[in-house]
């Protein structure tokens, strides 16, 4: 069965601020997926399985050895020889039975990462290898979604967020990778903590952007140095851009201008959304899902605009309507809503829980999937 966001193990992170029932709905809904079952990887699944992620694509070609147990927590003796992914899995699964984990035991590369991260919200680079760092933030722009990076040798770490549908990719940052492949674990060495500081930083930029909390690492690098005890901040921004990176620019539509301070989107739940439908004003209904989903199901009378293509296509959308976007489950939908309000739209909400929740509530004749 699906992660209960009403859980009590969830209890203690509901009552934060700017989480609550919603909030963890989002997370129950949100698919990400991990890069390197490393030492990275090893802070940053335990922290988001056990955090009500539903559903986790574990990504890694390697297999444990000993000389990575002491940092490599999701991993243990018996499992030495083992694909990290599938003990990364069993670890996984023993925080949160309920949460969907995949393992997929290959090499992220460009010829499978359109794949492994179509439907997907997220997309964590924690294999410290720059050369998959330069392919996850091209897939991650193409579709849409925001890259949380790590990297960690010796005595220090870095963490940031790469977002180009928000004006910020890793290569505004290194606009080339470097002729040599900088400092490695092996060659190196590594401090245990680092990757436990880095990868912890690492899961919190996850959950703040999955749930709309703080301000996430767009445009700024957080650089941990164990030795001192200290964190610092880089900032950076596009070449053409001011100096601190700001929310794509969007062209005007004639009779709107984009507020000052955008607003974060409403909500609708799925009978509410029924009832407008069937009234004489019904909303524009937007999905943002992939057309192989769209194929599965939809709701009559909706426009189709996947994610990663919004921001070319916003034009085709009047900024005067009250719009309903949805997803699958409703964190997709939450990003393309929040696109549009900084876009200028009047009136934007999201539909929560996304097309299940439809088919739950209000059609259970719909597919599921």
């Amino acid at each position: 069965m699906p992660i209960d966001p009403d859980s009590p193990r969830f209890a203690r992170q509901r009552v934060l601020p700017g989480v609550g029932g919603a909030g963890q709905r989002r997370l129950a809904g949100a698919h990400v997926v991990v890069l390197g079952m490393g030492g990275l990887g090893s802070a940053v699944v335990p922290a988001l399985a056990a955090a009500g992620v539903g559903r986790l694509t574990l990504v890694d070609d390697d297999v444990v050895e000993p000389t990575n147990l002491h940092r490599q927590t999701l991993h243990h003796d018996a499992d030495v020889g083992r694909a990290k992914v599938d003990s990364a899995t069993d670890a996984a699964l023993l925080l949160a039975p309920d949460a969907e984990v995949r393992p997929f035991c290959a090499r992220f590369d460009a010829g499978n990462a359109d794949d492994l991260l179509s439907g997907a919200d997220l997309v964590v680079d924690g294999t410290d290898d720059i050369l998959t760092r330069y392919v996850a933030d091209d897939a991650a722009a193409r579709a849409g979604i925001p890259l949380v990076w790590g990297s960690a040798a010796r005595f220090s770490g870095q963490v940031g967020v790469s977002w180009e549908a928000r004006g910020v990719s890793y290569r505004d940052l290194f606009p080339e990778p470097p002729a040599d492949a900088g400092l490695s674990c092996e060659v190196d060495g590594i401090l245990p903590t680092v990757c436990t500081v880095t990868g912890g930083l690492m899961a919190g930029e996850v959950l703040k952007l999955l749930t709309g909390l703080g301000e996430p690492l767009l445009g700024r690098v957080a650089v941990y140095d164990a030795l001192a005890g200290r964190t610092r901040e880089i900032v950076y921004a596009r070449a053409d851009d001011a100096p601190a990176p700001q929310p794509p620019a969007v062209p005007a539509h004639a009779g709107a201008s984009a507020p000052s301070a955008p607003s974060a989107p409403g909500e609708v739940d799925a009978a509410a959304l029924a009832a407008e439908l069937a009234s004489g004003a019904p909303p524009l209904l937007l999905d943002v899902r992939e057309p192989w989903e769209a194929d599965l199901v939809a709701i009559a009378g909706s426009i189709l605009i996947p994610l990663h293509e919004l921001g070319a296509r916003t034009r085709e959308l009047d900024p005067a309507a009250s719009v309903v976007v949805y997803c699958h489950l409703g964190v997709r939908s939450r990003l393309a809503a929040e696109h549009l309000i900084a876009a200028g739209f009047a009136e934007v909400r999201n539909l929560t829980g996304g097309i299940d929740a439809w088919s739950l509530t209000v059609d259970p004749e719909l597919t599921r999937y």
